[in-house]
């Protein structure tokens, strides 16, 4: 068998183990909220004491919004392979489509998000009503 032809292969395996080795760690896979108490971890992870009284489970488990007795909302979101988490402001602004609420935080770097949620409406309605 030729010397490059031995090369090639043995890249190969390797590159097939590695790959192998990555999904059994389950490394660089999305983050999903599976329950309610996830969701509170991963919120207090993204803003130190949040405490919801309210949460909100996009039904594919991608996302959630969690609201505080003060009103405040947080948004958690993939970023990677972690849960990243913003505060809405009034620049916030929440539409309905096709029964999926789509929340756009006015950042740049955040983007907006896509929650399949129970009740969207009543969220839409909240996310509308932030004062800063």
């Amino acid at each position: 068998m030729p010397p490059a032809l031995l090369q090639f292969l043995g890249s190969l395996v390797a590159i097939l183990a590695l790959a192998a080795f990555a999904r059994t760690l389950k490394l660089g896979s999305e983050p999903r909220i599976a329950s309610i108490d996830e969701a509170r971890r991963a919120a207090d992870e993204a803003v130190s004491g949040f405490d919801p009284i309210k949460i909100g489970l996009d039904d594919d488990g991608r996302s959630a919004l969690l609201m505080e007795a003060e009103g405040r909302i947080l948004l958690l979101r993939p970023h990677g392979s972690h849960l990243a988490g913003r505060i809405l402001t009034a620049a916030a602004s929440a539409r309905i489509e096709e029964g999926t609420l789509i929340v756009d935080t006015a950042e740049k770097r955040y983007g907006a998000a896509r929650l399949r949620l129970a009740d969207p409406s009543a969220w839409m309605q909240a996310i509308e009503a932030i004062e800063d």
